[in-house]
Protein backbone atom coordinates (compact mmCIF):
# COMPACT_ATOMS: atom_id res chain seq x y z
CA UNK A 1 0.00 0.00 0.00
CA UNK A 2 1.22 3.85 -0.92
CA UNK A 3 0.90 7.09 -0.06
CA UNK A 4 -0.66 8.99 -3.06
CA UNK A 5 1.94 10.05 -5.55
CA UNK A 6 2.07 13.10 -8.10
CA UNK A 7 1.09 10.45 -10.59
CA UNK A 8 -1.79 9.37 -8.04
CA UNK A 9 -3.03 13.00 -7.87
CA UNK A 10 -3.09 13.88 -11.62
CA UNK A 11 -4.65 11.11 -12.27
CA UNK A 12 -7.64 11.71 -9.89
CA UNK A 13 -7.88 15.72 -11.53
CA UNK A 14 -8.25 13.93 -15.16
CA UNK A 15 -10.27 11.19 -13.54
CA UNK A 16 -12.75 13.68 -12.32
CA UNK A 17 -13.36 15.72 -15.62
CA UNK A 18 -13.55 12.55 -17.76
CA UNK A 19 -17.22 11.91 -18.55
CA UNK A 20 -17.00 13.78 -21.67
CA UNK A 21 -14.39 11.95 -22.69
CA UNK A 22 -15.78 8.59 -21.75
CA UNK A 23 -19.02 9.51 -23.77
CA UNK A 24 -16.67 9.64 -26.67
CA UNK A 25 -15.14 6.18 -25.87
CA UNK A 26 -16.30 3.07 -27.99
CA UNK A 27 -18.44 0.61 -26.25
CA UNK A 28 -16.36 -2.58 -24.47
CA UNK A 29 -17.17 -5.67 -25.43
CA UNK A 30 -20.31 -7.72 -24.41
CA UNK A 31 -19.11 -9.35 -20.85
CA UNK A 32 -15.98 -7.95 -20.79
CA UNK A 33 -14.28 -8.12 -17.41
CA UNK A 34 -11.41 -5.22 -16.38
CA UNK A 35 -9.57 -6.61 -13.34
CA UNK A 36 -8.17 -3.82 -11.18
CA UNK A 37 -5.59 -3.92 -9.26
CA UNK A 38 -5.32 -5.36 -5.75
CA UNK A 39 -2.97 -2.47 -3.75
CA UNK A 40 -4.56 0.23 -2.05
CA UNK A 41 -3.36 3.79 -4.25
CA UNK A 42 -4.58 6.36 -0.93
CA UNK A 43 -6.47 9.09 -1.87
CA UNK A 44 -6.41 12.55 0.18
CA UNK A 45 -9.67 13.34 1.26
CA UNK A 46 -9.58 17.12 0.59
CA UNK A 47 -12.91 18.55 0.73
CA UNK A 48 -13.34 23.19 0.79
CA UNK A 49 -16.95 23.98 2.33
CA UNK A 50 -19.11 26.16 -0.09
CA UNK A 51 -22.13 26.84 2.42
CA UNK A 52 -23.70 25.15 4.88
CA UNK A 53 -27.97 25.53 5.60
CA UNK A 54 -30.34 24.00 8.29
CA UNK A 55 -31.07 24.65 11.98
CA UNK A 56 -28.30 22.53 13.49
CA UNK A 57 -26.37 26.62 13.32
CA UNK A 58 -27.72 28.25 16.27
CA UNK A 59 -29.29 31.31 15.67
CA UNK A 60 -27.85 31.85 12.16
CA UNK A 61 -30.60 29.79 9.99
CA UNK A 62 -33.59 31.55 8.26
CA UNK A 63 -36.90 30.27 8.88
CA UNK A 64 -36.98 28.36 5.77
CA UNK A 65 -33.85 26.32 7.09
CA UNK A 66 -35.66 25.01 9.98
CA UNK A 67 -35.72 21.24 8.57
CA UNK A 68 -38.20 18.93 9.96
CA UNK A 69 -36.71 15.57 8.00
CA UNK A 70 -34.06 16.34 5.43
CA UNK A 71 -34.53 12.24 3.07
CA UNK A 72 -32.98 13.48 -0.22
CA UNK A 73 -30.66 15.99 -1.31
CA UNK A 74 -29.53 16.89 -5.41
CA UNK A 75 -27.75 19.19 -7.72
CA UNK A 76 -28.88 20.34 -10.99
CA UNK A 77 -26.23 21.08 -13.96
CA UNK A 78 -25.90 24.96 -12.82
CA UNK A 79 -24.81 23.78 -9.48
CA UNK A 80 -27.83 24.48 -7.78
CA UNK A 81 -28.91 22.24 -4.78
CA UNK A 82 -32.41 21.07 -3.72
CA UNK A 83 -33.14 20.11 -0.36
CA UNK A 84 -36.52 17.65 0.13
CA UNK A 85 -37.67 17.92 3.52
CA UNK A 86 -40.55 15.47 3.93
CA UNK A 87 -41.86 16.50 7.13
CA UNK A 88 -42.64 19.44 5.40
CA UNK A 89 -43.39 18.15 2.29
CA UNK A 90 -41.50 20.96 0.63
CA UNK A 91 -38.93 21.25 -2.02
CA UNK A 92 -36.11 23.43 -1.28
CA UNK A 93 -34.24 25.19 -4.00
CA UNK A 94 -30.73 26.74 -2.98
CA UNK A 95 -28.13 29.13 -4.99
CA UNK A 96 -24.55 28.37 -5.46
CA UNK A 97 -23.57 30.80 -2.86
CA UNK A 98 -26.60 29.41 -0.34
CA UNK A 99 -29.23 31.76 -0.67
CA UNK A 100 -32.92 30.37 -0.97
CA UNK A 101 -33.90 30.39 -4.65
CA UNK A 102 -37.69 29.13 -4.54
CA UNK A 103 -39.56 26.57 -2.59
CA UNK A 104 -41.80 24.61 -4.59
CA UNK A 105 -44.87 22.29 -4.03
CA UNK A 106 -46.92 22.23 -0.60
CA UNK A 107 -49.42 20.06 1.25
CA UNK A 108 -52.95 19.90 -0.77
CA UNK A 109 -54.96 18.00 -2.86
CA UNK A 110 -54.48 19.89 -6.61
CA UNK A 111 -52.03 19.55 -9.34
CA UNK A 112 -48.44 20.62 -8.18
CA UNK A 113 -49.52 19.93 -4.73
CA UNK A 114 -48.01 16.99 -2.36
CA UNK A 115 -50.65 14.47 -1.34
CA UNK A 116 -48.02 12.25 -0.13
CA UNK A 117 -44.65 13.18 -1.79
CA UNK A 118 -41.81 10.02 -1.71
CA UNK A 119 -38.95 10.86 -3.72
CA UNK A 120 -37.85 13.26 -6.33
CA UNK A 121 -34.98 13.74 -9.13
CA UNK A 122 -33.29 16.98 -10.34
CA UNK A 123 -32.80 16.70 -13.53
CA UNK A 124 -29.79 18.54 -15.25
CA UNK A 125 -31.77 21.49 -16.90
CA UNK A 126 -33.22 22.47 -13.78
CA UNK A 127 -36.44 20.46 -13.60
CA UNK A 128 -38.12 18.61 -11.11
CA UNK A 129 -40.13 15.50 -11.17
CA UNK A 130 -41.64 14.32 -8.04
CA UNK A 131 -43.20 10.96 -7.19
CA UNK A 132 -46.32 11.35 -5.15
CA UNK A 133 -47.64 7.66 -3.83
CA UNK A 134 -51.16 9.51 -2.70
CA UNK A 135 -52.03 11.02 -6.26
CA UNK A 136 -50.67 8.09 -8.03
CA UNK A 137 -48.44 10.34 -10.35
CA UNK A 138 -45.15 12.43 -10.94
CA UNK A 139 -45.49 15.85 -10.36
CA UNK A 140 -42.99 17.69 -13.52
CA UNK A 141 -41.98 21.47 -12.82
CA UNK A 142 -40.60 23.32 -14.88
CA UNK A 143 -36.93 25.07 -14.67
CA UNK A 144 -38.31 28.22 -13.45
CA UNK A 145 -40.48 26.26 -10.44
CA UNK A 146 -43.60 26.40 -12.17
CA UNK A 147 -46.17 23.50 -12.19
CA UNK A 148 -46.45 22.06 -15.85
CA UNK A 149 -48.04 18.42 -15.73
CA UNK A 150 -48.61 15.29 -13.86
CA UNK A 151 -47.45 11.85 -15.17
CA UNK A 152 -49.55 8.71 -13.88
CA UNK A 153 -48.07 6.09 -12.47
CA UNK A 154 -51.13 4.18 -14.11
CA UNK A 155 -51.72 -0.36 -13.50
CA UNK A 156 -53.48 -1.47 -10.71
CA UNK A 157 -54.93 1.69 -8.41
CA UNK A 158 -54.95 -0.47 -5.32
CA UNK A 159 -51.63 -0.75 -5.27
CA UNK A 160 -48.65 1.79 -5.04
CA UNK A 161 -44.71 1.33 -4.87
CA UNK A 162 -42.07 3.81 -5.39
CA UNK A 163 -38.52 3.32 -4.93
CA UNK A 164 -35.57 5.44 -5.43
CA UNK A 165 -35.11 7.45 -8.35
CA UNK A 166 -32.26 8.73 -10.27
CA UNK A 167 -32.01 11.21 -13.08
CA UNK A 168 -31.21 10.16 -16.69
CA UNK A 169 -29.23 12.80 -18.62
CA UNK A 170 -30.21 14.26 -21.42
CA UNK A 171 -33.71 12.41 -21.27
CA UNK A 172 -36.89 12.63 -19.98
CA UNK A 173 -36.82 9.77 -18.58
CA UNK A 174 -35.40 8.91 -14.96
CA UNK A 175 -33.89 5.10 -13.29
CA UNK A 176 -35.53 3.25 -10.49
CA UNK A 177 -35.48 0.55 -8.46
CA UNK A 178 -37.49 -0.90 -5.69
CA UNK A 179 -33.83 -2.12 -3.92
CA UNK A 180 -31.20 -0.66 -3.28
CA UNK A 181 -32.50 2.55 -1.78
CA UNK A 182 -35.79 3.82 0.31
CA UNK A 183 -38.98 2.49 -0.96
CA UNK A 184 -42.70 3.13 -0.39
CA UNK A 185 -45.16 0.75 -0.32
CA UNK A 186 -49.38 1.05 -0.03
CA UNK A 187 -52.28 -1.33 -0.70
CA UNK A 188 -55.75 0.40 -0.49
CA UNK A 189 -59.34 -0.47 -0.79
CA UNK A 190 -61.04 0.26 -3.88
CA UNK A 191 -64.27 0.37 -5.08
CA UNK A 192 -64.47 -2.08 -7.76
CA UNK A 193 -61.29 -3.02 -8.10
CA UNK A 194 -59.61 -6.47 -6.97
CA UNK A 195 -55.89 -6.28 -5.52
CA UNK A 196 -53.65 -8.53 -7.66
CA UNK A 197 -51.66 -10.94 -5.33
CA UNK A 198 -48.40 -10.03 -5.73
CA UNK A 199 -45.64 -13.18 -5.70
CA UNK A 200 -42.33 -13.20 -4.21
CA UNK A 201 -39.92 -11.26 -7.00
CA UNK A 202 -37.13 -13.45 -8.12
CA UNK A 203 -35.01 -10.63 -9.22
CA UNK A 204 -34.20 -7.08 -8.34
CA UNK A 205 -35.03 -5.02 -11.91
CA UNK A 206 -33.59 -1.81 -12.15
CA UNK A 207 -36.11 0.17 -14.49
CA UNK A 208 -36.04 3.06 -16.82
CA UNK A 209 -39.19 5.38 -16.24
CA UNK A 210 -40.43 7.08 -19.17
CA UNK A 211 -42.37 10.57 -18.34
CA UNK A 212 -42.90 11.87 -21.96
CA UNK A 213 -46.53 10.92 -22.04
CA UNK A 214 -49.69 11.04 -19.52
CA UNK A 215 -48.91 7.88 -18.11
CA UNK A 216 -45.49 6.54 -17.31
CA UNK A 217 -44.04 3.74 -19.49
CA UNK A 218 -40.83 1.20 -17.87
CA UNK A 219 -38.60 -0.66 -19.63
CA UNK A 220 -36.63 -3.11 -17.63
CA UNK A 221 -32.47 -1.80 -17.98
CA UNK A 222 -31.04 -4.58 -16.07
CA UNK A 223 -32.33 -7.68 -13.57
CA UNK A 224 -30.10 -7.92 -10.43
CA UNK A 225 -29.71 -10.62 -9.19
CA UNK A 226 -32.45 -11.91 -5.96
CA UNK A 227 -30.44 -13.93 -2.92
CA UNK A 228 -32.51 -16.62 -1.67
CA UNK A 229 -34.47 -15.30 0.70
CA UNK A 230 -33.72 -11.90 -0.47
CA UNK A 231 -36.61 -10.90 -1.05
CA UNK A 232 -38.03 -7.87 1.15
CA UNK A 233 -41.46 -7.07 0.57
CA UNK A 234 -44.21 -8.69 -0.94
CA UNK A 235 -48.26 -8.68 -1.04
CA UNK A 236 -50.46 -11.22 -0.11
CA UNK A 237 -54.43 -12.33 -0.08
CA UNK A 238 -54.93 -12.13 3.69
CA UNK A 239 -57.80 -15.00 4.75
CA UNK A 240 -60.71 -12.22 5.27
CA UNK A 241 -60.14 -11.36 1.54
CA UNK A 242 -58.17 -8.25 2.00
CA UNK A 243 -54.48 -7.59 1.01
CA UNK A 244 -51.14 -7.48 3.07
CA UNK A 245 -47.86 -6.02 2.55
CA UNK A 246 -45.37 -8.04 4.68
CA UNK A 247 -41.52 -6.74 5.31
CA UNK A 248 -39.25 -9.90 4.68
CA UNK A 249 -37.22 -9.30 8.09
CA UNK A 250 -35.68 -12.35 9.01
CA UNK A 251 -33.92 -12.44 5.61
CA UNK A 252 -29.96 -14.33 6.45
CA UNK A 253 -27.83 -11.31 8.26
CA UNK A 254 -25.19 -10.47 5.27
CA UNK A 255 -27.21 -10.94 2.96
CA UNK A 256 -25.82 -9.25 -0.39
CA UNK A 257 -27.82 -6.06 -1.30
CA UNK A 258 -28.44 -3.99 -4.66
CA UNK A 259 -26.42 -0.95 -4.43
CA UNK A 260 -26.23 0.60 -8.15
CA UNK A 261 -26.10 3.99 -9.74
CA UNK A 262 -26.43 5.90 -13.20
CA UNK A 263 -23.89 7.26 -15.38
CA UNK A 264 -23.79 10.20 -17.39
CA UNK A 265 -23.82 7.88 -20.60
CA UNK A 266 -26.92 6.29 -19.19
CA UNK A 267 -25.59 2.85 -17.85
CA UNK A 268 -26.17 1.53 -14.89
CA UNK A 269 -23.27 0.40 -12.73
CA UNK A 270 -24.41 -1.89 -9.62
CA UNK A 271 -23.59 -4.41 -7.14
CA UNK A 272 -25.82 -7.81 -6.55
CA UNK A 273 -23.52 -10.01 -4.96
CA UNK A 274 -20.85 -10.69 -2.04
CA UNK A 275 -17.76 -10.60 -4.27
CA UNK A 276 -16.09 -7.34 -5.37
CA UNK A 277 -18.04 -7.00 -9.14
CA UNK A 278 -19.16 -3.65 -10.43
CA UNK A 279 -20.99 -4.35 -13.15
CA UNK A 280 -21.91 -1.70 -16.02
CA UNK A 281 -25.17 -2.26 -17.55
CA UNK A 282 -26.96 -0.63 -20.76
CA UNK A 283 -30.67 -0.58 -21.81
CA UNK A 284 -31.15 -3.48 -24.67
CA UNK A 285 -27.45 -5.16 -24.14
CA UNK A 286 -27.94 -5.99 -20.28
CA UNK A 287 -24.36 -5.90 -18.53
CA UNK A 288 -21.77 -4.86 -20.74
CA UNK A 289 -18.61 -5.34 -18.18
CA UNK A 290 -17.45 -5.95 -14.78
CA UNK A 291 -14.93 -4.21 -12.68
CA UNK A 292 -13.80 -6.48 -10.30
CA UNK A 293 -10.91 -6.36 -7.80
CA UNK A 294 -8.92 -9.47 -5.43
CA UNK A 295 -10.71 -8.48 -2.75
CA UNK A 296 -12.11 -11.82 -1.89
CA UNK A 297 -15.41 -11.87 0.48
CA UNK A 298 -15.01 -13.27 4.41
CA UNK A 299 -16.39 -17.10 4.86
CA UNK A 300 -19.03 -16.94 7.81
CA UNK A 301 -17.74 -19.18 10.46
CA UNK A 302 -19.45 -20.48 13.76
CA UNK A 303 -16.72 -18.13 15.16
CA UNK A 304 -17.73 -15.20 13.21
CA UNK A 305 -21.46 -15.82 14.02
CA UNK A 306 -20.99 -15.77 17.61
CA UNK A 307 -19.02 -12.82 17.98
CA UNK A 308 -21.61 -11.24 15.78
CA UNK A 309 -24.39 -11.92 18.02
CA UNK A 310 -22.15 -11.00 21.14
CA UNK A 311 -21.32 -7.63 19.80
CA UNK A 312 -25.43 -7.30 19.14
CA UNK A 313 -26.75 -8.22 22.43
CA UNK A 314 -23.92 -6.30 24.50
CA UNK A 315 -25.50 -3.03 21.87
CA UNK A 316 -28.76 -3.79 23.06
CA UNK A 317 -27.90 -4.35 26.64
CA UNK A 318 -26.40 -1.06 26.36
CA UNK A 319 -29.51 0.18 24.66
CA UNK A 320 -31.96 2.77 26.53
CA UNK A 321 -35.33 1.67 27.12
CA UNK A 322 -36.71 4.27 25.38
CA UNK A 323 -34.52 3.60 22.14
CA UNK A 324 -35.51 0.15 21.73
CA UNK A 325 -37.95 1.08 18.77
CA UNK A 326 -41.15 -0.56 18.33
CA UNK A 327 -44.45 1.25 18.42
CA UNK A 328 -45.03 4.97 20.12
CA UNK A 329 -47.88 6.93 20.82
CA UNK A 330 -46.93 11.01 21.51
CA UNK A 331 -43.45 9.76 21.28
CA UNK A 332 -43.15 7.56 24.62
CA UNK A 333 -42.75 3.54 23.47
CA UNK A 334 -46.43 1.84 23.53
CA UNK A 335 -45.60 -1.39 26.02
CA UNK A 336 -43.27 -3.38 28.45
CA UNK A 337 -40.12 -2.27 27.42
CA UNK A 338 -38.87 -5.66 29.33
CA UNK A 339 -41.14 -7.57 26.78
CA UNK A 340 -39.62 -5.62 23.82
CA UNK A 341 -36.27 -6.30 25.27
CA UNK A 342 -37.03 -9.99 25.37
CA UNK A 343 -37.84 -10.05 22.10
CA UNK A 344 -34.55 -8.72 20.27
CA UNK A 345 -32.79 -10.38 22.54
CA UNK A 346 -34.37 -13.97 21.31
CA UNK A 347 -34.33 -12.42 17.51
CA UNK A 348 -30.42 -11.80 17.65
CA UNK A 349 -30.20 -15.81 19.49
CA UNK A 350 -32.43 -16.93 16.62
CA UNK A 351 -30.24 -15.00 13.55
CA UNK A 352 -29.63 -16.95 10.55
CA UNK A 353 -27.17 -16.00 8.26
CA UNK A 354 -25.86 -15.90 4.62
CA UNK A 355 -22.54 -18.09 3.40
CA UNK A 356 -20.10 -14.89 3.28
CA UNK A 357 -19.59 -11.33 4.44
CA UNK A 358 -20.28 -9.40 1.28
CA UNK A 359 -16.81 -7.02 0.19
CA UNK A 360 -19.09 -4.15 -0.64
CA UNK A 361 -21.64 -2.32 1.12
CA UNK A 362 -22.45 0.66 -0.48
CA UNK A 363 -22.44 2.37 -4.33
CA UNK A 364 -22.14 6.01 -5.68
CA UNK A 365 -22.08 7.39 -8.58
CA UNK A 366 -20.81 11.16 -9.10
CA UNK A 367 -21.57 13.61 -11.77
CA UNK A 368 -18.54 13.29 -13.54
CA UNK A 369 -18.89 9.57 -13.46
CA UNK A 370 -16.87 8.65 -11.00
CA UNK A 371 -17.75 5.16 -9.18
CA UNK A 372 -17.32 5.74 -5.57
CA UNK A 373 -17.44 1.91 -4.01
CA UNK A 374 -17.67 1.53 -0.14
CA UNK A 375 -15.77 -1.61 1.16
CA UNK A 376 -16.43 -3.50 4.40
CA UNK A 377 -13.87 -2.41 7.21
CA UNK A 378 -12.52 -4.69 9.68
CA UNK A 379 -15.36 -6.20 11.26
CA UNK A 380 -18.13 -7.45 9.40
CA UNK A 381 -20.59 -4.80 9.83
CA UNK A 382 -18.08 -1.64 9.40
CA UNK A 383 -16.92 0.50 6.83
CA UNK A 384 -13.61 0.24 5.18
CA UNK A 385 -11.93 2.03 2.39
CA UNK A 386 -13.67 3.63 -0.16
CA UNK A 387 -12.54 3.23 -3.95
CA UNK A 388 -12.91 5.72 -6.70
CA UNK A 389 -13.18 4.02 -10.50
CA UNK A 390 -13.59 5.67 -13.01
CA UNK A 391 -16.37 4.64 -16.20
CA UNK A 392 -14.45 3.31 -18.46
CA UNK A 393 -13.37 0.32 -15.45
CA UNK A 394 -10.13 2.82 -14.46
CA UNK A 395 -8.82 2.69 -10.58
CA UNK A 396 -8.24 5.96 -9.16
CA UNK A 397 -7.48 5.20 -5.96
CA UNK A 398 -9.19 4.75 -2.34
CA UNK A 399 -9.78 6.82 0.66
CA UNK A 400 -8.65 5.52 4.40
CA UNK A 401 -11.50 4.20 6.47
CA UNK A 402 -12.81 7.41 8.42
CA UNK A 403 -11.43 9.53 5.75
CA UNK A 404 -14.07 10.75 4.42
CA UNK A 405 -17.72 9.13 3.86
CA UNK A 406 -19.89 8.84 0.69
CA UNK A 407 -21.54 12.18 -0.20
CA UNK A 408 -25.30 12.41 -0.33
CA UNK A 409 -25.28 13.93 -3.72
CA UNK A 410 -22.63 14.77 -5.88
CA UNK A 411 -22.99 18.12 -8.60
CA UNK A 412 -21.06 19.52 -11.41
CA UNK A 413 -17.65 20.63 -10.92
CA UNK A 414 -16.62 18.70 -8.02
CA UNK A 415 -19.62 19.82 -5.75
CA UNK A 416 -21.11 17.31 -3.30
CA UNK A 417 -23.77 17.43 -0.19
CA UNK A 418 -23.87 16.09 3.19
CA UNK A 419 -26.27 15.67 5.32
CA UNK A 420 -25.23 15.81 8.95
CA UNK A 421 -27.18 15.53 12.20
CA UNK A 422 -25.55 17.21 15.55
CA UNK A 423 -25.47 16.07 19.49
CA UNK A 424 -29.14 16.76 19.42
CA UNK A 425 -30.33 15.24 16.14
CA UNK A 426 -30.84 18.53 14.31
CA UNK A 427 -29.93 18.25 10.45
CA UNK A 428 -27.85 20.26 8.63
CA UNK A 429 -26.79 20.34 4.64
CA UNK A 430 -23.01 21.06 4.29
CA UNK A 431 -21.97 21.64 -0.13
CA UNK A 432 -18.28 20.74 0.05
CA UNK A 433 -16.25 20.88 -3.59
CA UNK A 434 -13.79 18.59 -4.08
CA UNK A 435 -10.20 19.94 -4.00
CA UNK A 436 -8.20 19.76 -7.94
CA UNK A 437 -11.74 18.40 -9.38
Amino acid sequence: MTNMTGTARRLLNKACAISTAALTVQAASAQETIELPGGDRWLEADFEEVFRIGSGMALMGEEWEQFGDVQKVAFDGAGRLYVFDDQAQRLFVVGTDGTLIREIGRKGEGPGEFRNAADFVALEDGRVAVADMHHRAYHLFGADGDFERMVRFGGDPSYTAIGTHMQLRGTDALVTSMAGGRRWISVRTVEGVTPTERPDPTSQPIERVDLSGEEIVKDTIVEAWLPRGGAGWGVRHTASGGVSVYENTRRPEFTPELHWGVLPDGTVAFSDSSTYAVKIAAAGTGVERTLTRPVPPEPVTDRLIEAEKDRRLKRLAATADEDLGGLRMGGAPVGDPRKQRQRQRERIENMRFFTEVPVIRDLHTSWDGMIWVQRRGEEPASDGPIDVIDMVGRYVGSYRPGATEIPDAFGPNGLVAFIEWNELDVQTVVVRRLVGS
